[in-house]
């Protein structure tokens, strides 16, 4: 249950909400002092530029809790026309999650599960093939902690933190001053492996600019030299347009590393090969523990991505893309995944919870989407939400509300928000729709 509440302030006072923690981005970095005047945040210390952004421009936007077919309705209308929705569907469906705290993700999961529906999260659109990766090898992890303590050699494959998570490089991966790293940045190699030359190939010691769609060919040939295999260096320049002797010196100090770390992104996940890639790049670093120590960790986007996908993996065994209809969880992507699911014409209810499928989603995804009963909970008006049958606006996490957010390396952290909202949390609303659900479904207890 989320028990944390906003200090309190009188009009006009200053308040100092220490050790706040950002829920912008996967860093989730709680370290961050808010200053609070008026319902509004006018500073806060140590955040990055986004951030900042996040923070500073937060405000409450003056409409109703609750709209029903567009127009103003009590909350309590508006949960039972969700439930009724919910309950009547042949084919439930519900999607997001990746920026609400653990608990409500909970509710959603207890939801789904009533329902017989089908539950998923913006995982299937980002690191989707990472969490089948994870299924077909297995993961070697740590925490960030480890990273800016322990690791000498920094790997980014496939991402661009620089401009994605701008504290990433000075609070855990380059610059930070570890236990055994005493000079920080000094003390560490920094390798970027990209398509192009981004803002953190402009950091990198080493950058090595492949050919695209050869991820698969570039982390087999580092396996490959791992195992003392002998490669055609012509094979290798044509596969993937680097020369041997940079994947060989690239693997001379892999192999001399004392703490190898590989973060890879959407670089890798969501270009030719996706899972197979990350299957590669797991492999890569399991074989690697055969001379040193190496790790592989993910980046992620989305503040929860991380605790929506431990959520869901704890209720139902899968951690994204999960169906209920035989009264047990089965998970197939491209089958149960939200896109696909709407672009088949197969959902026939919806409910998305802080995100917004209207504004990325295919366009005969969105095209389904606006023709069936959708229930929308957002901080703000969005596409999606302009288009939902009953459309919540609710309080945002982290700043707002309270409860539990989930680091991209699995590391929980409670939110200290630092004032009230108007409008019911996602975690109030699901509890709401949940209770009535039950009622319809014959759940007495």
């Amino acid at each position: 249950m989320i028990t944390a509440a906003p200090p309190s302030a009188a009009p006009g006072e200053l308040k100092v909400i220490e050790d706040a923690v950002c829920t912008f981005c996967g860093c989730v970095c709680d370290d961050i002092e808010l200053t609070v005047q008026d319902s509004h945040i006018i500073e806060a210390k140590r955040a990055c530029v986004l951030g900042k952004a996040w923070f500073l421009n937060h405000s409450i936007e003056d409409r109703p809790s609750c709209l029903i077919e567009g127009k103003p309705a009590s909350l309590e209308e508006g949960y039972d026309r969700a439930a009724r929705i919910l309950v009547e569907g042949k084919y439930p469906i519900i999607y997001g999650l990746s920026d609400s705290p653990c608990e409500a993700q909970r509710v959603a999961c207890s939801i789904v599960d009533w329902i017989d529906g089908t539950i998923d999260t913006t995982t299937s659109v980002c690191h989707g093939p990472s969490g089948m990766a994870f299924q077909g090898v297995g993961e070697v992890t740590c925490s960030l902690g480890e990273v800016a303590n322990r690791g000498d050699l920094i790997m980014f494959w496939g991402s661009n933190p620089a401009e994605s998570h701008p504290r990433h490089f000075s609070k855990y991966s380059l610059m930070p001053k570890g236990m055994f790293l005493p000079n920080g940045r000094k003390d560490r190699t920094c390798v970027v492996v990209d398509v192009r030359k981004t803002k953190s190939a402009k950091a990198a010691d080493i950058f090595i600019p492949i050919k695209p769609r050869a991820d698969f060919e570039a982390l087999w040939t580092l396996r490959a030299l791992a195992k003392d295999v002998e490669l055609d260096p012509e094979q290798v320049l044509r596969d993937t347009g680097v020369e041997l002797s940079v994947w060989q010196n690239l693997m001379e100090r892999m192999k001399a590393a004392k703490f190898g770390v590989i973060f890879f992104g959407m670089g890798l996940t969501m270009t030719r090969g996706k899972h197979a890639n990350t299957e590669a790049l797991l492999a890569l670093t399991r074989d690697m523990n055969a001379y040193t120590r190496f790790v592989a960790k993910p980046n992620r986007g989305h503040g929860n991505v991380t605790g929506a996908d431990n959520v869901v993996a704890w209720r139902t065994g899968y951690s994204f893309g999960v169906n209920h209809n035989r009264g047990y969880p089965r998970f197939n992507p491209g089958e149960y995944t939200t896109s696909d699911t709407l672009a088949n014409g197969e959902a026939d209810c919806a409910m998305t919870i802080a995100c917004d499928p209207m504004a990325n989603f295919s366009q005969p995804a969105r095209e389904h989407l606006a023709r069936i009963p959708l229930i929308a909970l957002d901080t703000k008006e969005t596409p999606t939400s302009r288009a939902a049958t009953v459309a919540f606006t609710v309080a945002t996490y982290g700043i707002n509300t309270g409860g539990t957010v989930y680091r991209m390396d699995d590391v929980p952290l409670p939110l200290r928000p630092a004032f009230e909202s108007p409008h019911p949390s996602d975690f109030e609303v699901l509890t709401q729709i949940e209770q009535r659900v039950k009622t319809l479904v014959g759940v007495t207890c």
